[in-house]
């Protein structure tokens, strides 16, 4: 009894900070966040997260599609709720985002052929989901994690292929993520697209070439956002890249995590010029971390200098799209109409995850 109570508790908390979305009544249910390096699989009667690891871009990047996925996506669709203990027969739906929206661009017809497969195969249904929904779960998922510890408008998030500034009712995504925006920097700079390519040393000149090139691509977000906005960032590259990287170049900490922007130029300033070796030596990482921490740092930059502020919080929290995902009756309501939503995702691309499930022909 306690735990129905909690449940109904949780389900109103939902519908509060989700507004649009509507709230589940389902009794069992599994999501998959289906992110571009992975899928994490969470369930409505369960507090445990099962991960798969699954590198999406590669295969985009080389211009393949996403078909020579479907073995390892299908295995971990079946093998997921196994691993986490999900009981029940539960109504099972997954959400794909960067890498996903990508593939969408790609080839429409081809994406949604791919996705019929693996719903046949795994009995999963994956939509893919815009930018503004990511958001939405992003700021969802942060508040129910960090609750009054979230004190600012806006959470920072940056995955492998795209980032995401998620507000409680606006949200500002673009396709930079680490990785991405990586390769976008070596192409600009180096001419290539290798995902072996260093980016260092930087030349003066180049740097104001990477800062002006990052300043275009995030020119939409004082039109999309009220900026100034203020800003927590969650994710990995920054919490236990460059949030640590600038304490360690500066010789300094901040006991109330607020990472400064003029602190992180001057980091930027002393690591430029150095190479790949020399600055895995001074800091005291791996190469494999070590080559996106410039890019990763000028890209947080950017982002301060885009939405006008002067520092942000960091929070070092584990955060996915499940709990957003599991409490949204649209998705799931298209795990039971997928046809009609294959159907709209080849005519009318993202807008088929918001468009309405029960406008269906039966």
């Amino acid at each position: 009894m306690r735990r129905a109570k909690i449940r109904r508790l949780f389900v109103a908390l939902a519908c509060a900070l989700l507004g649009a979305l509507a709230c589940a009544a389902e009794p069992c249910r599994v999501a998959f966040d289906i992110g571009s390096s992975g899928i994490r699989a969470g369930a409505s009667n369960s507090a445990l997260t099962a991960r798969a690891n699954i590198d999406y871009l590669a295969p985009l990047a080389a211009g393949r599609g996403l078909e020579e996925t479907l073995p390892t996506t299908v295995a971990a669709l079946r093998d997921l709720p196994r691993q986490g203990g999900f009981s029940g027969e539960c109504v099972r739906v997954g959400a794909g985002f960067s890498a996903w929206r990508f593939a969408l661009q790609q080839d429409a017809e081809k994406l949604a052929t791919l996705l019929a497969e693996i719903e046949a195969a795994s009995g999963v249904a994956v939509l893919v989901a815009p930018q503004q929904a990511e958001g939405t779960y992003g700021h969802f998922a942060a508040r129910q994690v960090l609750g009054e510890r979230l004190r600012t408008s806006h959470v920072l998030d940056i995955g492998g292929g795209s980032l995401q500034l998620a507000g409680e009712r606006n949200s500002f995504g673009a396709p930079l993520g680490q990785k991405i925006w990586h390769r976008e920097l070596c192409q600009a700079i180096r001419q290539t697209t290798s995902p072996t390519c260093a980016l260092q040393p930087l030349s003066g000149d180049e740097l104001s070439a990477a800062r002006a090139l990052l300043a275009e691509k995030l020119g939409d977000v004082s039109t999309t956002l009220p900026v100034p906005v203020t800003m927590t960032a969650i994710s990995r590259p920054i919490t236990q890249g460059v949030w640590p990287a600038v304490e360690r170049l500066l010789g300094e900490a901040d006991e109330h995590k607020l990472l400064e922007r003029t602190a992180l130029t001057a980091a930027i300033e002393q690591i430029a010029n150095l190479t790949l070796e020399q600055m895995t030596t001074r800091l005291g990482i791996s190469e494999k971390y070590a080559a996106y921490l410039l890019s990763d740092m000028l890209l947080v930059e950017g982002l301060m200098q885009a939405t006008g502020n002067q520092d942000f919080h960091i929070a070092d929290v584990d955060l996915t799209n499940l709990p957003g995902l599991l409490v949204d009756d649209r998705t799931f309501d298209w795990a039971r109409n997928y046809g009609c939503y294959l159907d709209r995702l080849r005519r009318l691309g993202l807008d088929a995850y918001t468009s309405d499930p029960a406008s269906c022909v039966r």
